[in-house]
């Protein structure tokens, strides 16, 4: 990998990584409908400019789709990550989501899609949930339980959801950069109906105002961009790798910057979920090198929060 390449990984990561931690000061001032709503515009804004800039045209026939991509993929678990943490610290969201490639690999395994039940990712998928029991601590009262942990089990069970139906429905169809920009409208449109239903009022302050503008420009359109780049110069595996960085981020910023405690137990079921979600992707990686001679980068297209493989049976390499 370049110099430059190294940078935008970095640049990459700690962007994702900090989803967590604006959304932990967004919610300060906003609810997580509003946080919802908001990100989803300013992200959709952003990848606008960006299709514009790369002269992609918003896809015509593909709305159906779009719509049912932009719910599972942004409005859904966007709400649902604001909703868990309102009771769960930016960190262990963080470390929660990274289980999205274990419900990906259940997904595949029941509908046949995801390659041969192999031992590795049988053990791989064993261990990263035995991973999540360790953090969610069901013996003891006092451990990360309740419904906003579950909420965010939710959005990362949504994601996988999402990436099982783009990579048949959507993947190369269109630009990457325009199709992400349609989809992150209609989440916009689907995000503003729950308006209506949301009865806590915005508080607004300097805090919750930045993080927000952060989370939807930089955190969510932005990083679509970098994510692409990497794609196309370095190769989608490398672009993957990023996914294992999301949590080591997402925990060092809740600590530093929000000073959120970490028990010993919580940490070592963070790491059993990387175990866990490494040995599922290095099963994949054997698997896939045993197929492919090399890497095409011209058969990948990036939809929001995700790096599909062009085929029904395209995977996903996390996001947030």
């Amino acid at each position: 990998m370049t110099g430059r390449g190294v940078l935008r990984m970095g640049a990459l990561a700690l962007l994702w990584g900090s989803v967590f931690l604006w959304i932990e000061l967004a919610l300060t001032g906003l609810s997580p409908v509003q946080i919802t709503v908001v990100r989803c515009a300013l992200g959709a804004v952003t990848l606008l400019v960006l299709a514009r800039v790369h002269r992609q045209r918003l896809p015509r026939r593909l709305w159906g789709h779009l719509a049912v991509a932009a719910f599972f993929c942004n409005a859904l678990p966007f709400l649902l990550f604001a909703v868990g943490q309102q009771t769960v610290g930016s960190g262990v969201a963080g470390v929660l989501n990274a289980t999205t490639p274990l419900f990906s690999l259940l997904i595949g395994f029941a509908l046949g899609t995801d390659g041969p039940v192999t031992p590795v990712r049988v053990l791989g998928l064993v261990v990263g949930f035995a991973g999540v029991t360790l953090i969610f601590a069901p013996w003891q009262q006092q451990g990360v339980s309740g419904f906003g942990a579950l909420a965010l089990l939710g959005a990362a069970a949504s994601y996988a959801v999402a990436f099982a139906y783009m990579g048949r429905k959507l993947v190369g169809k269109g630009g990457p950069v325009a199709v992400s920009a349609a989809q992150l409208a209609a989440a916009t449109g689907l995000s503003t109906l729950m308006l209506p239903f949301d009865r806590a009022p915005a508080t607004l302050n300097a805090t919750a105002i930045v993080a927000v503008v952060v989370l939807g420009v930089f955190g969510t359109g932005f990083t679509f961009i970098l994510n692409y780049r990497i794609i196309e110069d370095e190769g989608p595996t490398s672009a993957a790798t990023v996914g294992y960085l999301l949590p080591v981020v997402s925990v060092a910023l809740g600590a530093l910057v929000l000073d959120e405690p970490l028990t010993p137990r919580v940490v070592a079921g963070m790491a059993v979920v990387l175990a866990g979600v490494a040995l599922t992707r290095l099963a994949l990686a054997r698997s896939a090198s045993g197929k492919r001679p090399s890497e095409r980068t011209d058969r990948y297209q990036l939809s929001v929060m995700s790096t599909e493989r062009d085929g029904a049976g395209g995977r996903s390499a996390d996001h947030r």
